[in-house]
């Protein structure tokens, strides 16, 4: 029985104590500017400390070396460059460019004997050759050109086709397809960005 009396004396003493405190809380909220926004602190709220479990200590981590930090980024830009040659850029991975890049990787193309038969034609050319080669050299352009021509006119209308049957919807702009058809084509096979993904013969 007296320990119910002294808890109950315990619990009169702390409600006295909370309504000394009401005064004293309403006191300092009259005493603040007005718009004052109370803290946290001023509102006894106590915040929760951020669990520090699998979180990783600033003094944990190891500096890296120049010889590491250099070796991680000769790796960072040699895996962007493969993705980049597999995949190209953004603008690469349209669906129609896609269908353009097939059509000029599944044939042999006159453009990419273009640029080495310039080199012959500028060779042949000189002022030092005989007249006949001048005149071979000559000829020789005017066939490539006249070849690279009838073959990009071949593409383009391969192109156009098959987006048209495939992709009656696109946005993509013709002419655009074409040059970058056309640009494909006078590239070497091997140099050509993205990788082909289709054999020579290949049926598009």
């Amino acid at each position: 029985m007296p320990s119910l009396f002294r808890r109950k004396s315990a619990d009169v003493a702390e409600a006295d104590q909370a309504e000394d405190e009401v005064p004293e809380l309403e006191q300092a909220a009259a005493n603040r500017p007005r718009g004052h926004t109370p803290s946290k602190k001023e509102l006894g709220v106590v915040t929760p400390k951020r669990p520090t479990a699998g979180r990783r200590a600033a003094g944990d981590a190891k500096p890296l070396t120049k010889q590491e930090a250099r070796e991680q980024r000769r790796a960072r830009r040699a895996a962007m460059s493969e993705e980049f040659r597999r995949e190209g850029g953004p603008r690469d991975r349209a669906p129609e460019r896609g269908l353009a890049r097939d059509v000029v990787d599944s044939r042999r193309t006159v453009g990419t004997w273009f640029f080495g038969g310039a080199l012959l034609v500028l060779i042949g050319s000189g002022p030092t050759m005989p007249p006949v080669i001048q005149l071979a050299s000559n000829l020789l352009w005017i066939t490539l050109a006249v070849l690279v021509v009838v073959d990009s006119v071949l593409i383009s209308r391969r192109i156009r086709k098959l987006v048209r049957d495939r992709y009656p919807k696109s946005g993509q702009r013709m002419g655009g397809l074409y040059f970058y058809a056309i640009m494909r084509a006078m590239t070497f096979r091997r140099m050509r960005t993205p990788v082909p993904r289709v054999e020579i013969g290949d049926k598009i």
